[in-house]
């Protein structure tokens, strides 16, 4: 995809695979926004971008995507500035040590790493089909492989641990994909999932405090770099080989199968009508 006169909205962008995608797409003269949740932080990815690149289309939103109504106020402030999106980038994620639920009454890492992706694209979907051809990226995690969605169970009251949080909401990104890219087809919109190997983010470690100082380096012993982990999303964003493809899982820039549960439909479309309970929406 020639991207040069294209616009890119990047959730997570302040930090790891999301900052080093955005900082590479830039370089190629595209029209970047970027969504953090810190505004130092993030107005400090800007400036380094427009500093690296000479890039000055470079734009950021603040917002907690955990928070529904932030998603909300988000979307609109979107779609009232800018009159095309060419490439959604979902990747905004944590991992949490301790269970909490959200203003909106859910799990704090489903309502960031799952519903987030979910409510931003329908909000999103009607700019998007009309600056098609357009592609949706969502980052998951080999972690949904071992993940579990409990239905019965969603914001995991009993038996909370960090890493089955995790899995669930990441088996959610496979499953939403999947599902997505079947009610996007025929139309002019791709949606592909993608696992960056495992990075060497600060992902979940500032809230885990001195524990996951401590942790640190052990957890990313043989972790990658985030030059190298953001090759596949760069990939799936500028890749002309990916045009026509859509409903599928990413590593290393090549196609690769999922865990058995993503592919079960039943499953699939019971999440989403979950997903559309949880934040009130109704996709057509």
């Amino acid at each position: 995809m020639e991207i040069k006169d294209k616009t890119i909205l990047i959730t997570g962008a302040s930090d790891g695979i999301g900052k080093e995608t955005a900082l590479r797409i830039a370089a190629h003269g595209t029209k970047i926004i970027l969504v953090g949740r810190n505004e130092e932080k993030t107005k400090g990815v800007v400036n380094e971008i427009v500093k690296t690149t000479n890039n000055e289309k470079v734009d950021y939103f603040i917002a907690d995507l955990s928070d529904q109504n932030q998603v909300r106020v988000l979307a609109e402030k979107i779609k009232e500035k800018y009159s095309r999106l060419e490439i959604l980038f979902n990747n905004a994620g944590a991992t949490f040590r301790s269970w909490k639920l959200t203003s909106d009454d859910i799990e704090r890492t489903f309502a960031l790493n799952h519903l987030s992706y979910f409510l931003m694209t329908y909000l999103l979907m009607d700019l998007i089909k009309e600056s098609g051809p357009a592609r949706i990226i969502n980052t998951s995690s080999s972690g949904h492989r071992t993940g579990v969605i409990h239905f019965d169970n969603l914001n995991l009251e009993k038996e909370y641990s960090l890493m089955k949080a995790y899995r669930q909401s990441k088996l959610g990104n496979v499953m939403f994909t999947y599902e997505l890219a079947r009610k996007m087809a025929g139309t002019e919109v791709t949606v592909n999932a993608l696992h960056p190997g495992l990075v060497k983010t600060n992902i979940g470690i500032p809230e885990w405090g001195l524990i996951g100082k401590l942790l640190k380096p052990v957890i990313f012993r043989n972790a990658i770099s985030v030059e190298e982990g953001s090759k596949t999303s760069i990939y799936l964003i500028e890749s002309d080989e990916v045009e026509k493809v859509s409903g599928k899982y990413f590593y290393k820039s090549k196609e690769m199968n999922t865990n058995e549960a993503s592919y079960i439909v039943e499953d699939q479309k019971r999440l989403w009508e979950v997903s559309e309970g949880l934040t009130g929406v109704h996709w057509e």
